[in-house]
C-alpha cells in the first residue's frame, strides 16, 4: 500500500497506545470487584494514572491531527465519510472528556488529603485547585455529579468504540478496502 494512503507513524502510535490504555482501564474497572480487597486502592490509583496518561496522549493526538491531515478515505459513500468524521470527532471528545471528568471526580474526593494523586507512583499530580477548595457538603455533591459525567462518557465510549470497530471491519472485509492496513506500522 502506498505510504500516502496510510496514517502517519505518530498518528498510528497514538491511536494504538491510547486504545490499549483505554481498554486496559475499562477492563480493570469492570473487574475491580473480583480483586482481593487489598488490591482496591492500588487498582484505583493505577486507573487514575492510566487516565491521566490518556488525557495527555489524547491532547498530543489532537494536536498532531490538526497539524497533519489524515489520508483520504478510500472510496466511501458520502454518508460513510460523514459518519466516520462524526464518530472520530466524538471519540476525540471522549478521549479528553472521560479522563478529565475522572480527574474532576478525583479532585472532589473527600479523602484526597489521605490519598495523594500520584502518576504511577512516581510523582504527585496536583488536584484541580478550585474543586478541591470547595467545602463539604458541596464537594460531596460535586463528587457525585462528576462521577455521573464520567460514567456517561464511559457509556458513550462503549457505543462509539463499537461503531468505530464495526466500521473499520466493514470497510476491511465487506468493502475490501484494506482499511486496517492504513492504521498499521
Amino acid at each position: 500500500m502506498p505510504l500516502a494512503e496510510k496514517y502517519t507513524r505518530p498518528a498510528i502510535i497514538f491511536h494504538w497506545v491510547i486504545a490499549a490504555l483505554i481498554i486496559a482501564n475499562v477492563v480493570m474497572i469492570w473487574l475491580i470487584d473480583t480483586f482481593p480487597k487489598d488490591w482496591e486502592r492500588p487498582t484505583i490509583d493505577l486507573h487514575k494514572s492510566i487516565g491521566l496518561t490518556v488525557l495527555g496522549l489524547g491532547l498530543m493526538r489532537i494536536l498532531w491531527r490538526v497539524t497533519h491531515a489524515p489520508p483520504p478515505p478510500p472510496g466511501q459513500q458520502w454518508w460513510e465519510t460523514t459518519l466516520s468524521h462524526l464518530t472520530h470527532f466524538a471519540l476525540y471528545v471522549i478521549i479528553i472528556g472521560l479522563p478529565l471528568t475522572g480527574y474532576m471526580h478525583d479532585s472532589a474526593f473527600s479523602g484526597a488529603a489521605e490519598h495523594p494523586l500520584r502518576l504511577f507512583g512516581l510523582f504527585e499530580v496536583p488536584r484541580i485547585g478550585w474543586i478541591q477548595a470547595i467545602a463539604q457538603p458541596d464537594k460531596k455533591g460535586l463528587h457525585k455529579l462528576f462521577f455521573s459525567w464520567h460514567a456517561t462518557f464511559a457509556l458513550a465510549l462503549y457505543g462509539l468504540f463499537a461503531l468505530h470497530v464495526l466500521g473499520a471491519l466493514k470497510h476491511q472485509w465487506l468493502d475490501k478496502q484494506r482499511e486496517l492496513q492504513r492504521m498499521t506500522l
